[in-house]
């Protein structure tokens, strides 16, 4: 165990000091409030059922190639071994060019039961990217610095991260992209990212449950700071199984000029969908808008391989 906390000690110390990085950025998903497995892979350690997460991001409505993103996720945490494993595919269409991005996640928590927990998380995959340049329409065809021609780059990829989780908060740190610290910029990979957020969670009140988010972004000289804030509406369902919530509305602002508004629907205690629009404050693109739709899902503790460490099983934890 001490071996393991001092490799990850060391390996996010190094991907979150890096300076040279690359021109790419990550991908831009709203909903990333639910789940951030994406940039932090700690975050999939998740207790008492497999996890399912998908959502697809249609960015910039109006605008001829603009970028659309398609994600897919599952984990299950092993009570056993104190850990969590996990799978996941990105593709980001941008244009002439296709980024996809599949990964396998591995997350070791520690806890003290009901107090705290922490967790250290490792993502490995590939990272794959293709230009295809006959899609340009240039006004004139024979212009030979036209770029025509069809490339594919794959390179390995790595992220890190670690999480603690407490009654009430949620404080976390990891960079992605690791490969790419320390390299000069290209047109084909993403650059190095580095994250650090906090959640303050409360779940106490009878008739809603709130969450407020603060993250900080980073690559290279570029930083972007996110707030962000949602109600989870809640109703009693009987003595037994006390209060369930039923639908959330959340407001996300960045210091890029953009806002977003997201609004979900648990269908069932294990089930929801949710709704991402985002707007843009940017001169020139007001109009265009982003929408996005996300579907959660979990396989309750009876048919995973885990069981019962849930506080309720009924909230939908951050």
């Amino acid at each position: 165990m001490k071996r393991l906390t001092i490799f990850f000690c060391i390996t996010a110390s190094c991907a979150v000091f890096g300076t040279k990085v690359m021109a790419q950025t990550d991908i831009s998903m709203a909903t990333h409030w639910y789940n951030r497995a994406n940039y932090n892979p700690a975050s999939i350690a998740r207790t008492d059922y497999i996890y399912l997460f998908t959502d697809i991001r249609r960015q910039w409505i109006g605008v001829s190639g603009a970028p659309t993103v398609f994600n897919v996720q599952a984990s299950e945490y092993i009570h056993d071994l104190h850990s969590a494993f996990g799978i996941s595919l990105v593709s980001d269409q941008i244009g002439a060019t296709r980024a996809i991005n599949p990964m396998l996640t591995y997350a070791y928590r520690i806890s003290n039961e009901r107090d705290w927990s922490l967790s250290m998380g490792l993502s490995a995959g590939v990272f794959a990217r293709y230009i295809d340049g006959s899609l340009f329409e240039a006004e004139n065809v024979n212009d030979p610095s036209v770029y025509s021609d069809m490339e594919r780059i794959v390179r390995p990829d790595a992220n890190v991260g670690v999480e603690l989780q407490t009654t009430h908060f949620v404080f976390g740190l990891s960079s992605t992209h690791l490969f790419s610290v320390s390299k000069d910029s290209t047109l084909f990979l993403n650059s190095n990212h580095r994250y650090g957020y906090v959640i303050y969670k409360n779940t106490d009140l009878d008739l809603f449950n709130y969450n407020i988010g603060l993250q900080v972004v980073n690559r290279s000289s570029v930083t972007v700071l996110e707030g962000n804030a949602s109600v989870r509406f809640k109703h009693e369902t009987g003595l037994n199984t006390g209060p369930r919530e039923i639908f959330d509305l959340g407001l996300t602002y960045r210091t890029s000029n953009q806002m977003t508004f997201l609004f979900g629907v648990n269908i069932s205690s294990n089930l929801r969908v949710g709704y991402a629009y985002d707007q843009s404050f940017l001169t020139g693109y007001g109009k265009n808008t982003s929408h996005e739709v996300m579907l959660e899902y979990r396989i309750p503790s009876k048919a995973a391989s885990t069981c019962v460490q849930c506080r309720n099983t009924d909230y939908w934890y951050y």
